[in-house]
């Protein structure tokens, strides 16, 4: 079978994860558990969930001339995701997510650094690989003019794109047109949209499941019963794998299990990217049912 073509467009970021036995009240000062580096950040995230799925992925990002830029440029080598679309950004740090893990939830703070350089000006350099792709995702963590600017691409040259807009931000009315899914979680689905849109959204909505409106009619799929160690990144591997399945031609509600299934599997370890699955692990947990 063809691999599917993926071109990720957004952040990539240094997680620098932080557990505790409980989040700390302001002003208070407590220990913690455990301290860990760990590639991340939305667009890094997805991409590497689409390549462990299969799919032949395409990162478009920038990454700072730290460090942390090599280690993440190193990452996405190990992952399998092709680097050539990636720039590095002088005398600019990294993407950074500073992140609180504690009682199965976290509290994250995000700083730009070169993701902020992630400008139309830069995405028309990768034109060509924008639309050589059979399926393209956005997130929010890159300038909103760059997110509109990418679905204005793709819908010149007919690319499918889900927008993930996360964190929540708002896009013209053209922009969210343009969008053929939209995947905010349940947070998201209140803060950004009314009714307007309801065909295009397919909501993740942690332990419930994911909804979503098939022929008019909204349909839950309900989560799958796993132990929680982490559920950082449990959204951009719904993400990912949901790409992956649609461009692999499935329908809208077996796509939405198939990510569904891959975010379930992903809680199960530490870190945004730890327990994202690969494709006959998901394929396992669905055909347990």
């Amino acid at each position: 079978m063809k691999r599917p073509k993926i071109t990720v467009i957004g952040s990539i970021n240094i997680d620098l994860v932080t557990s505790t036995d409980c989040f700390p009240k302001q002003g208070e000062t407590i220990r913690g558990n455990n301290f860990q580096t760990i590639p991340g950040g939305k667009g890094a995230n997805q991409a590497i969930a689409a390549a462990r799925l299969g799919a032949d992925v395409h990162m478009i990002g920038r990454v700072g001339d730290d460090s942390f830029g090599s280690t993440l440029l190193e990452n996405f080598e190990k992952e399998y995701v092709n680097t050539d679309h990636i720039d590095r950004v002088e005398n600019t740090p990294s993407g950074l997510a500073n992140i609180i893990l504690s009682e199965k939830d976290n509290r994250i703070i995000i700083i730009s650094g070169a993701n902020a350089h992630v400008t139309p000006s830069y995405i028309e350099r990768s034109k060509s690989v924008i639309i050589d792709s059979d399926y393209v995702l956005l997130q929010f963590e890159i300038p909103r003019e760059t997110i509109e600017y990418c679905l204005q691409i793709c819908s010149e040259h007919g690319i499918p794109v889900i927008v993930n807009p996360a964190p929540a931000m708002n896009l013209s009315e053209k922009s969210w047109e343009q969008a053929t899914f939209i995947t905010p979680n349940a947070t998201e689905r209140k803060q950004l949209f009314d009714e307007e849109w309801k065909e295009k959204l397919i909501v993740t909505r942690g332990k419930e499941g994911v909804s979503f409106i098939e022929n008019g009619k909204e349909k839950l799929i309900p989560s799958h019963s796993v132990d929680v160690v982490d559920t950082t990144g449990a959204g951009d591997t719904f993400n990912g794998a949901f790409a992956v399945a649609l461009a692999r031609g499935l329908p809208i509600e077996a796509a939405v299990r198939f990510a569904n299934a891959a975010a379930a599997l992903s809680v199960g370890q530490l870190g945004a990217q730890g327990g994202m699955p690969a494709k006959e692990q998901v394929e396992e947990i669905l055909a347990k049912g």
